[in-house]
């Protein structure tokens, strides 16, 4: 087996840390990877979004499977191209059709409407009926949430206390084009109020694989405020995901979207990625990806105690029966350092001193070069730790962050804080 992991971050990273361990550093590839991709793979030159020359780079290295990370190149038919040219490269994704169920919030909302997934109510606008959807936001109560029906680097989410303010904020997306294309249709949704986490699954299209569920932290500021980012930390296990609740999960939203998806003709495999809110004990999806997520990634990969390859396998030959991943006991916990001034303007090219050799320090934002590591993104760093407890795990993520240094270095100091009342 040969996997060429398309992406440059730490979900990457880890991505490509665990199948190197199963099935040799040489048969793993990451395109274009990091400063730390390189640790456990082979880096290759080219941009996740080239497709042409990508398929060309997998002839010529006998890659037979690819594995998309980013979501652009899942939005842009990365599988699509590949299958128009061999079915002898297996893409581990979903088409191009499929994959909206994360690049168009009005898709996914239409999806679960139609399959009975419980999610907020909706309605979506476009330029042309903005007035309408000022009379939908009248006829919602505080806060208010706009989401850009397609794709924004994650910050295509507005949540708004102030109703003119959500007024002025539709119209900037839709009439300003705040978001670009993204915000050409906008979805209006009821705020739902309750905690979120995230469970994955792993799929050939009709069975799954359950992996770790795991808790991120969105926003830049500690105590959940200000702009929201990539992800700053995250916790697995989640204290509040009892059986319970994961019971209800699996119940009533995770096997109703599997059977969705064929019951729509949505031809998915790959990973499904639940964005969930836990309201009153019952979970409601906010969104769905259609590839893991990042942070969480770095904490849900290091959790399984099983193979990754062979689960990849598995779906490929369609043998998936579904069940829940083996997992290593105990908690796994990601915190990340991230360049000053992110999630705005922030400077690259800071000298990176690593005192740590920890292998589950995941590279997202760095770049090497004869002198060292060097920033070359907003998020830089992710120390995933491991503990018997979630404040053991914690400890040792906050040890490894405060001794890594680079100019202006940021780093959220209240990860997990808000779980300590469930342990």
């Amino acid at each position: 087996m040969r996997i060429l992991i398309l992406g440059s971050g730490a979900r990457e990273h880890a991505m490509a840390w665990k199948l190197s361990s199963e099935i040799g550093k040489e048969n793993v590839f990451v395109a274009p990877g990091n400063g730390g991709t390189q640790l456990c793979a082979t880096n290759v030159d080219i941009g996740y979004t080239e497709f042409e020359q990508l398929y060309t780079f997998c002839i010529q290295e006998n890659i037979d499977t690819v594995v998309p990370g980013s979501e652009d190149a899942i939005a842009q038919g990365v599988r699509d191209y590949f299958e128009e040219r061999s079915d002898e490269i297996f893409v581990f994704s979903p088409d191009k059709k499929a994959g909206q169920l994360e690049s168009s919030k009005a898709f996914a909302k239409a999806f679960m409407a139609k399959e009975n997934v419980p999610t907020a109510a909706y309605q979506k606008f476009t330029s042309e009926g903005l007035e309408d959807g000022y009379l939908f936001l009248e006829s919602l109560n505080a806060p208010y949430v706009l989401k850009a029906d397609g794709l924004a680097a994650g910050k295509g989410v507005l949540i708004l206390d102030d109703l003119d303010e959500a007024k002025a904020s539709l119209k900037k997306m839709l009439v300003d084009e705040q978001f670009g294309a993204a915000s050409s249709t906008v979805v209006i949704e009821e705020f739902l109020d309750g905690i979120e986490f995230s469970v994955f699954a792993l799929t050939d299209g009709e069975n799954y694989i359950i992996l770790p569920e795991a808790k991120d932290y969105k926003r830049i500021g500690e105590g959940d405020t200000g702009l929201n980012t990539g992800g700053m930390g995250a916790v697995s296990p989640v204290p509040f995901y009892t059986d319970e609740v994961k019971d209800k999960t699996i119940r009533k939203v995770v096997e109703p979207t599997i059977k969705g998806l064929k019951n729509q003709d949505l031809d998915f495999r790959g990973f499904v990625f639940f964005g969930l809110i836990l309201v009153k004990n019952e979970p409601f999806v906010i969104e769905y990806n259609v590839r893991m997520g990042d942070p969480e990634t770095e904490v849900v990969i290091p959790r399984l105690d099983e193979s990754l390859s062979v689960m990849i396998l598995e779906a490929k030959g369609k043998r998936i029966v579904s069940r829940t991943a083996k997992v290593k006991s105990g908690f796994a916990t990601t915190v990340f350092a991230v360049s000053g001034g992110y999630p705005e303007s922030y400077e690259k090219g800071k000298a990176i001193e690593l005192n740590s050799k920890s292998e589950t320090l995941f590279h997202a934002g760095t770049k090497s070069t004869d002198i060292g590591y060097i920033t070359s993104g907003g998020r830089v760093l992710a120390a995933t730790c491991f503990g018997t407890t979630m404040d053991d795990a914690l400890s040792s993520s906050y040890d490894v962050i405060k001794r890594i240094d680079f100019d202006k270095k940021y780093f959220r100091k209240d990860i997990g804080l808000d779980l300590k009342k469930y342990v």
